[in-house]
């Protein structure tokens, strides 16, 4: 096997004692040994590729914490993007409807047309377009538009039909279908999860081509940013034979962690009806996956006080997509089954509705480290995260937000005071609860060191300083998408640091990213390493061979 010695740079090991050796020597997909480069000059075998760091930081490859690998290529290659700038064109309803206007001339009558990630609160009207709006793009194609949040969307007369939703169709538990005040028709608006159906996930209208097509588009694109270990947090049945549908010895080229829709199990993977999985080992099962609320762009997230300027006086402090006793019922059975949970809370409510459930589940059958995890938790408590450290559940904040809505939170959705704690890192940090942050892709772009500087600087994209008091350091926001990252899905023996055994994923940095903490966002990926192999460059590297010493 290849052996590399890697030298001549900045080297953080991310370990528990943040080291810095001067030089790490690999053997074909793992870490051979890690310290001083005379030292490991002297024990490199003959022919070992020197790799010149030439000044540059090299760091274990990023982790994303929480993610939907692969939408975002199919995103890219498939659906119509209805974002804002600068990430797209729509200003408006207009300019949204002439995106899929275009879309529809295209593409052959019968056929879906699927709009993504338009954002009700970056347009001039503040709304998703309505049904009558999409049928004066076209009554021939259904037409599907689903807000950036992933949490509602709306459908034309055509999608609507073919969903069999109908004037009369009632709301289910968590959702609801926007009907017009006077007449009671659908006004094309679906909220939900539970309304949503199979609208509502990841892989809808992706078919096995397209699903291989979208993987490698996302693969590409994770690498170019040192992204080599990722999530799909929301894996349906499909999707997972999606995944299933790859032999057992083939390298895809990228690892993931894939965690199924909990609702689904046990009889998901495990039983007559199981998937017939091929053990692929780039492909891992991990937490099973639940929610208690929406999104805060909808004020759907569900909170203890009411939404700063709430939208709808039924619902001032958003709602739960399940009772007390219904998620309860899911947390135990998932739990009693040895699964470690991943649960999408976003307001301090649907927090409290899980953080209740857990603390049930363990008075009834005690299991250490199970590692539960709640994901988002924006609006965090200082007294729920006490909880949740005696309780040993973690947290995976969404601390993007402080950059893509920062200032809506300000102005709209939580008022000042709480929008200054969005993603509450350094509180969680001071009372000593580990955690992750993440962008959950395609929400917000996989960037980790754009998402880094969301958290150390807390800047909005209008320049206002969102919580001086929750800024982490910039070596804890690496630590979270890196080493903790792996730790928060009992990774850490396998990835997420430079240390001896584990395998050789790194990432190449431009500049010191300790260094300037207002200049983090000027740093970039020179080069992504996965499994002791280079697989991506943006610019060329020294390289030569070297003999033993």
């Amino acid at each position: 096997m290849n052996s590399t010695l890697y030298f001549n740079g900045l080297i953080l090991a991310m370990d528990a004692n943040d080291t810095r050796p001067e030089a790490v020597l690999t053997t074909g997909q793992t870490i051979q040994a890690v310290g001083s480069e005379a030292h490991l000059r002297q024990i490199m075998p003959q022919g070992t590729e020197m790799y010149d760091l030439d000044g540059r930081t090299m760091i274990p490859a990023f982790i994303d914490p929480h993610g939907h690998f692969p939408d975002p290529g199919f995103i890219k290659l498939f659906r119509v993007n209805l974002a804002h700038p600068p990430r797209g064109e729509c200003t408006d309803i207009s300019s949204a409807l002439a995106l899929l206007s275009k879309k529809a001339a295209e593409t052959p009558d019968g056929e879906w047309i699927m709009g993504v990630s338009l954002d009700n609160t970056a347009i001039a009207e503040g709304r998703l377009p309505t049904r009558q709006e999409l049928d004066q793009v076209s009554t021939s194609h259904p037409i599907w538009v689903i807000h950036a949040s992933g949490h509602n969307g709306s459908a034309n007369s055509l999608a609507l039909q073919m969903q069999g939703i109908e004037q009369h169709t009632p709301d289910p538990l968590g959702g609801r279908f926007g009907r017009d005040p006077e007449t009671g028709e659908l006004t094309g608006l679906i909220e939900g999860i539970s309304a949503m159906g199979a609208m509502g996930n990841t892989d809808f209208l992706i078919n096995r081509e397209k699903f291989w097509q979208g993987f490698n588009a996302t693969r590409d694109e994770y690498l170019s940013y040192g992204v080599t270990y990722a999530q799909n947090a929301w894996a349906t049945r499909e999707m997972l034979e999606h995944f299933a549908s790859l032999p057992a010895d083939e390298d895809p080229g990228y690892d993931l962690m894939l965690l199924p829709i909990g609702e689904l199990e046990p009889e998901l993977t495990s039983g007559a009806k199981a998937i017939d999985w091929p053990h692929n080992p780039h492909f891992t099962l991990g937490p099973r996956k639940l929610f208690t609320d929406g999104a805060f762009q909808l004020q759907t997230a569900y909170l203890s006080a009411p939404y700063f300027k709430p939208i709808d006086p039924d619902y001032p402090c958003g709602m739960s997509y399940a009772s007390q006793g219904e998620h309860q019922f899911q947390v135990m059975k998932l739990h009693d089954l040895g699964y470690q949970i991943h649960c999408h809370c976003n307001g301090d409510a649907g927090a409290d509705l899980f953080i209740n459930a857990v603390e049930e589940a363990l008075r009834k059958t005690p299991r250490q480290d199970h590692r539960h995890t709640i994901i988002h938790g924006q609006a965090l408590r200082d007294d729920q995260l006490e909880r949740m450290l005696a309780l040993g559940i973690t947290v995976s904040f969404f601390s993007a937000h402080v950059h893509f809505w920062g200032d809506r939170h300000y102005d709209t959705f939580l008022g000042p005071e709480r929008a200054e704690r969005i993603s509450p890192a350094a509180s969680a940090e001071r009372i000593g609860l580990r955690y992750t942050i993440h962008n959950d892709a395609s929400v917000t772009p996989t960037r980790p060191i754009h998402l880094a500087d969301c958290a150390v600087n807390r800047t909005t994209s209008g320049g206002r300083v969102l919580g001086e008091d929750q800024k982490i350091s910039v070596m804890s926001a690496l630590r979270a998408q890196t080493i903790d990252a792996a730790w928060q899905v009992f990774q850490e023996d396998k990835r997420g640091s430079i240390e001896v055994g584990k395998l050789c994923d790194l990432a190449i940095l431009s500049r010191n990213p300790l260094e300037a903490p207002d200049r983090l966002c000027e740093t970039r990926v020179l080069a992504t390493i996965r499994r002791g192999e280079v697989v991506y460059q943006a610019e060329p590297v020294t390289k030569g061979s070297g003999a033993s010493r």
